[in-house]
């Protein structure tokens, strides 16, 4: 099948060469033929040398590529890409029988899939597509996902709706694709068991992002007492109770979230130790007199664009030097950024300036970040989107 083509202009092509997979619009000499958003086009040099395919849509990022070679998009081709990120997963230990049953299968660019993510929940795959291309391409992509060897995948659940343009996304729905039935479902990490709620959750149901950090916490826990800013579903919490912390406060504004951290701390049997509170973490600081040994704050994207970037600062700033406050001496604090317009140096001199604001000296421990399963092309370092530090405080 012959592809239209996208032509760059002069020297806009070294990135691309470079390995990056983003083709932005102001890249763009000329197209082939009038394209409409979804598209899988050929991008070419100034000279026209073929230099991938990808998708088009048109904004800012107008190309996404998914090859950097003239190669037929078919089955075939997405078999073989799910297939090698399942094969790193594996190489990683992360499917691991009554241990780990729930990973992210494909971050996007790290898995030269741009604009795909797709997390697995025992025999169940959730899709989010974030470029239209990818969901015109779910046929394909779920139907290779239930072909992959040893994934034991039986069931699909499209969850796109919300990370698609709104045009197009006002005339999708969330779904099964393939398979159906219950869509809260009981998963295990590190041997913990958690209810997750694919259709109603946030993102796929579960932060997967944060395993290795969740378990920092739980070994750190142990005979502390525990505070969990922006608790979700309790990820953090259930991991500190397990470690053993003497007691852990969860906190979050969302009862349906709040509903389901009850039902794990239940199943865990460790409702003593725990106390649940639905409220704004903000207001919560501002009020509380009570001391902690360890704090975790890792709050939802607080800024998803370059002009909500200052707001979205400040308010990190004062949501740490409030937590900060709250710690003992010789606590610790966790604390995250997803925002991506909040890059690493800005959230370090954040925390920073946090500190100086509560009057506190800290050490860094850790600097953190996201999962493996989670992985970062060298080739694009803007998927780098996790930033975190975990403080010793004097």
């Amino acid at each position: 099948m012959t592809l239209p083509f996208i032509r760059l202009h002069a020297g806009r092509e070294q990135s691309v060469l470079r390995k990056h997979p983003w083709v932005f619009s102001g890249a763009i000499k000329s197209v082939s033929e009038a394209l409409e958003d979804g598209a899988t086009v050929l991008v070419q040099d100034a000279r026209g040398n073929d230099l991938g395919i990808g998708h088009f849509q048109n904004s800012s990022l107008a190309v996404r590529l998914i090859s950097f070679a003239n190669v037929p998009i078919d089955e075939v081709f997405w078999f073989d890409r799910l297939n090698a990120a399942a094969a790193y997963r594996q190489a990683l230990g992360f499917i691991r029988a009554g241990e780990t049953d729930a990973f992210r299968l494909v971050h996007g660019e790290g898995d030269q899939l741009p604009g795909l993510i797709i997390d697995v929940y025992g025999d169940t795959a959730v899709v989010q597509a974030h470029s239209i291309g990818m969901h015109m391409a779910m046929s394909d992509i779920t139907n290779a996902l239930c072909r992959l060897p040893s994934m034991g995948i039986t069931r699909v659940y499209d969850k796109s709706r919300e990370a698609l343009p709104a045009d197009y996304a006002g005339r999708q729905a969330d779904g099964w694709t393939i398979g159906e039935g219950e869509t809260t479902l009981c998963i295990h990490e590190g041997g913990i068991a958690f209810d997750v709620d694919i259709a109603g959750g946030q993102k796929t149901g579960f932060f997967l992002d944060q395993r290795e950090n969740r378990a920092m916490v739980g070994r750190y826990a142990h005979d502390r007492t525990v505070l969990n800013c922006f608790a979700y579903t309790g990820g953090f919490s259930l991991y500190a109770l397990s470690g053993g912390a003497t007691h852990v406060t969860s906190i979050d504004s969302s009862a349906p979230a709040m509903g389901i951290l009850e039902n794990n701390v239940i199943r865990q049997g460790t409702t003593e130790r725990h106390a649940g509170l639905r409220d704004d973490v903000l207001k919560f600081l501002t009020r509380s007199e009570e001391m902690y040994d360890l704090i975790v704050v890792d709050p939802p994207a607080l800024a998803k664009s370059l002009a909500k970037r200052h707001n979205a600062v400040q308010a990190y700033k004062r949501l740490n030097a409030l937590a900060m406050k709250r710690i003992k001496p010789g606590g610790m604090l966790f604390t995250f950024s997803c925002s991506q317009v909040v890059d690493k140096p800005l959230f370090h001199n954040t925390i920073v300036a946090a500190a100086i604001e509560a009057g506190r000296m800290a050490r860094v421990m850790h600097d953190l970040g996201q999962g493996p399963d989670h992985p970062v092309s060298i080739h694009h370092p803007e998927g780098h989107y996790l930033k975190g530090l975990a403080l010793y405080l004097d």
